[in-house]
């Protein structure tokens, strides 16, 4: 079953649309930074825990700590995809 959308704020979903825009970047670490066209994102604590969730992760590999485009993964798509209402 896919993650629900209820479970995260607006913050949240918006960091999503934010990376699912193709604007971001995030470093290759454990405890990964986001940014947006070239600036920290304001909530890194929000982004760790997307990253954390599996909700976003690095594009490609790269070095510790080297910046390299954020991609959403399939669970994080699935929360940006619109829901239907069950029959």
């Amino acid at each position: 079953m896919p993650p629900d959308p209820s479970e995260l704020n607006h913050r949240e979903l918006a960091l999503l649309r934010a990376v699912a825009s193709g604007r971001a970047e995030i470093t290759c670490s454990s405890e990964p930074d986001l940014f947006f066209d070239g600036l920290a994102c304001c909530d890194q604590a929000c982004a760790r825990t997307l990253a954390t969730r599996g909700f976003i992760a690095p594009a490609r590999s790269g070095e510790p700590w080297e910046r390299v485009p954020a991609a959403l993964t399939p669970a994080g798509e699935a929360l940006l995809l619109p829901r239907t209402a069950a029959a």
